[in-house]
C-alpha cells in the first residue's frame, strides 16, 4: 500500500540557514545512490543547500516492484507534492530544487502534476526511466527555471533491455525511455509554446568522458561529472 505520510531522510545540513532545499528522489530498489552523490557534492562545495531524500520505494531489492507498480509511484508523487506545498507555505523564500534519478524521475514528475506554477526552482532528471513521450507540461509549468534532462544512448542495459522486459516506470512498452533518447514533447498549443524553452536536454557526449561518465545508467552520478555539469544548475540563480 502507498505510504500516507512522506518519508524523508535529511542527508546533509549546511552550517548556515539554507539558501535552498534539494529534494532527491532516488531510483528503484531502495538504494540512496543519487542522494549520496548530491549530499557529498554539496558538502564538498560548501554550498548552503539542504539535501533531503524522499524514500518512496517498496524497499531494498524490490526494484521490479518499483518499476511496475505505476499507481504506487503516482501516489508517492502526490505525497511528495504535499510536502513541497507545506514547505513553501512555511518558508516561501527558500527555493526548492527537485532531482529525480532513474525510476525516481517518474515520482518527481508525478509530483509536479499537483503543484502550482513556479512551485519549484528547477527540476533535474538524471537517466529518467519514463517513456520519451511523457507529458512534461506540468513539470515545465511547476519549475521556474525549467527542466533539465540528462540522457545517454549508451544506457543499453537499464534503459535498453530493462524497459523491454518490464516497461518504463510510467507503464509503457514499445516507447523508448527518455533516459536513452531524450524527451519527445507533444505538439504544443500556441498558449503552451513558451513552455518548450523551459526544457533543456543534455545528451551524453564523448566530450564529458574526462569526468568518468562513460554514458552508463549511473554516469551522471559520477562525482566529477556531477560537480562539473549538474551542481552548477543547483547553485545558479
Amino acid at each position: 500500500m502507498p505510504r500516507t505520510v512522506p518519508a524523508f531522510t535529511t542527508s546533509a545540513s549546511p552550517p548556515v540557514p539554507p539558501h535552498g532545499i534539494i529534494l532527491v528522489v532516488d531510483g528503484a530498489g531502495g538504494q540512496p545512490d543519487a542522494t549520496r552523490v548530491v549530499a557529498k557534492a554539496v558538502k564538498d562545495a560548501g554550498a548552503p543547500l539542504l539535501v533531503r531524500s524522499f524514500n518512496w520505494t517498496h524497499g531494498a531489492g524490490l526494484g521490479v516492484s518499483d518499476m511496475t507498480d505505476v499507481e504506487y509511484a503516482r501516489a508517492q508523487g502526490r505525497c511528495l507534492a504535499a510536502h513541497i506545498v507545506a514547505n513553501r507555505a512555511s518558508a516561501p523564500d527558500v527555493p526548492i530544487y527537485l532531482i529525480g534519478y532513474s525510476a525516481g524521475a517518474h515520482v518527481a514528475l508525478e509530483a509536479t502534476r499537483w503543484l502550482e506554477s513556479n512551485s519549484v526552482e528547477r527540476t533535474l532528471l538524471l537517466a529518467p526511466a519514463v517513456a520519451a513521450d511523457y507529458d512534461l507540461r506540468p513539470a515545465l509549468i511547476a519549475s521556474r527555471q525549467g527542466v533539465d534532462a540528462f540522457t545517454s544512448q549508451r544506457d543499453r542495459f537499464f534503459l535498453g533491455l530493462g524497459p523491454r522486459l518490464v516497461g518504463s516506470a510510467d507503464g509503457k512498452f514499445f516507447v523508448p525511455p527518455a533516459g536513452r533518447v531524450g524527451f519527445d514533447p507533444p505538439p504544443l498549443s500556441p498558449a503552451d509554446a513558451a513552455l518548450a524553452q523551459r526544457l533543456r536536454q543534455h545528451p551524453w557526449d564523448s566530450s564529458v568522458a574526462w569526468s568518468g561518465n562513460a554514458g552508463s545508467h549511473a554516469g551522471t552520478l559520477n562525482a566529477a561529472y556531477f560537480r562539473a555539469y549538474v551542481l552548477p544548475l543547483l547553485t545558479a540563480q
